[in-house]
């Protein structure tokens, strides 16, 4: 096969960025692997094999849909694109699904990754700080 898949590539980007591997949980659904930072243990995206219908779309063959966070101002602008929908499976208003069949520029989704990355790294306490109360 010449050519690799969306999700191959956007898989083979975070590992090459990230140092994350797959992570598949589930062994009913093989094909849905997360991606966890590796500092806070929380999950930063989601790749998952759907249905259209789940998706309310069309058609009948499953869909590789990615699921990454994502700010609530955010997620309202990129609904009106297409290849963006409210986060299948997740919180919808922290999450956004992006259904990876190129509608979506593979320079489109590697900023919004990194937003996602970022945006579970442990934060840095602030409370040091602050003198302590007597």
């Amino acid at each position: 096969m010449a050519h690799s898949s969306q999700r191959e590539r956007i898989t083979q980007y975070i590992q090459d960025t990230y140092g994350t591997q797959a992570e598949y949980l589930w062994a009913d659904s093989p094909g849905n692997a997360i991606f966890r930072h590796p500092a806070s243990k929380k999950w930063y995206a989601a790749l998952m094999r759907v249905l259209p219908e789940k998706l309310g779309l069309a058609g009948e063959e499953a869909l590789n849909v990615m699921d990454i966070r994502c700010s609530t101002i955010m997620i309202g602008s990129l609904l009106s694109t297409k290849g963006f929908l409210p986060a299948y499976h997740m919180n919808k208003n922290h999450w956004i699904s992006i259904i990876l069949d190129n509608s979506v520029s593979d320079d489109q989704i590697t900023p919004l990754l990194e937003l996602s990355y970022d945006s579970i790294a442990p934060k840095r306490k602030k409370k040091q700080t602050q003198p302590l109360e007597e």
